[in-house]
């Protein structure tokens, strides 16, 4: 028979430890408004965790707060803060080991290093939970929501700021991470590595370190996020490095110094995402090979495409260039004349980074003019030959 046990600071059991101690499976432990100062707390049996009016629980910087090492917990409606610091442990407010069915909702977590850390669990969802991390440092601080090895998690409606990688993921497949807003984190809005199968859904992920870096992964589906204001030296709206057959579609790229930065990626899809007003807006490295650019708009960015290779097999069909100046004389919607999306002074730039505080000059000008008349060192095929008189919809 399942109950509901009452845990308050006036009432007979005073600390969540006591109440986890002394609970059957698959009982409530309801906890009331109050200060609960407690760490190292270990759920070892099927149980819900509810707060009422966000009871705090206060780790005193002592370690990890709240560790699950069973299946069909749920934690609901907690305020954790005082997670203690590391340079050997990661220690997290909620931390998840070898788990299944697990239900994280509705919690608020300040002060913390690691934030909800799911090491090998799956089938499980991180639903509604606001991280606000104080970090300063790399080294010392660490990610809102890390998966590690977790396969079949949801991650949706989720809001986290101010710590290393605002969501990482590490051999995690199969994860949905949807509606979440990761923001002014000191990396990565979202950073996953060898993690594949993966779907990623109207995220916000503005003003980090450097919007998000997608590494080692195959089919991948990113679709519909907003990637904005990820400005630095090295700073991108989203990094690819070695990944193959995924899908990058109806994003929006605004105000990044790099758009996308592509480094090894092949067979990827990019259709119907907007580029507007970034320093770089797609930005190839080389290696990659057999993508298709269609349906995108290139809106007012300082270079369009920049590449370093002389050979592409890559496909540019029916995007929309701001910087188009073509005509399109049997009125179809489509230029007549082909648009060569490389400059020459992006492959200048490329070479000698310095050349940059020429851009608005009349020498960039000119010699853009002679590449495009004449190709010698952009690829000679890269041309998108039906370019969009009018902005893909």
């Amino acid at each position: 028979m399942q109950k509901t046990i009452t845990i308050c600071p006036g009432c007979e059991l005073k600390s969540i430890s006591q109440g986890v101690a002394i609970a059957s499976e698959f009982d409530t432990l309801l906890i009331k408004k109050g200060t609960y100062k407690e760490f190292n707390i270990r759920i070892d049996k099927p149980l819900t965790l509810l707060g009422e009016n966000y009871p705090v629980i206060d780790g005193e910087d002592q370690g990890e707060i709240i560790r699950i090492v069973s299946d069909n917990v749920t934690i609901d409606g907690l305020f954790i803060i005082n997670v203690g610091t590391s340079y050997t442990t990661d220690y997290a407010a909620i931390r998840v080991v070898k788990s299944e069915n697990f239900l994280i909702q509705n919690v608020v977590l300040e002060k913390l290093f690691f934030g909800i850390y799911l090491e090998k669990s799956n089938n499980g969802k991180v639903y509604n939970n606001k991280i606000i991390g104080d970090a300063v440092d790399e080294y010392n601080s660490g990610n809102g929501i890390q998966l590690w090895y977790s396969h079949n998690v949801e991650v949706d409606r989720n809001i986290v700021q101010g710590v290393r990688d605002g969501i990482y993921l590490e051999f995690s497949d199969k994860v949905i991470i949807n509606n979440n807003s990761s923001t002014n984190n000191l990396r990565f809005g979202l950073h996953f590595m060898f993690s594949n199968d993966d779907v990623y859904t109207n995220n916000t992920f503005e003003n980090n370190g450097a919007g998000v870096a997608v590494m080692f992964s195959k089919r991948i589906k990113m679709i519909g996020n907003i990637f904005r204001k990820n400005w630095g030296t090295a700073a991108f709206g989203m990094l690819l490095k070695e990944i193959n057959d995924a899908e990058i579609s109806g994003n929006t790229f605004e105000e990044n110094t790099i758009g996308i930065n592509i480094e090894g990626s092949n067979r990827i899809l990019y259709k119907n995402n907007d580029f507007i007003k970034n320093g770089w807006a797609v930005k190839v490295l080389g290696a990659c090979y057999a993508n298709t650019f269609t349906q995108n708009n290139f809106l007012y960015n300082s270079f369009d495409i920049s590449y370093n290779s002389r050979l592409n097999d890559n496909v540019f069909n029916q995007n929309y260039w701001s910087d188009y100046t073509g005509y399109d004389l049997d009125k179809n919607g489509v230029g007549d004349v082909p648009y060569r999306p490389v400059k020459l002074f992006s492959y200048i730039v490329n070479k000698t980074p310095e050349t940059i505080v020429l851009l608005r000059s009349l020498f960039m000008d000119i010699i853009d003019f002679s590449e495009k008349v004449s190709p010698v060192f952009t690829p000679d095929n890269l041309l998108d030959a039906n370019p969009l008189m009018k902005q893909a919809l």
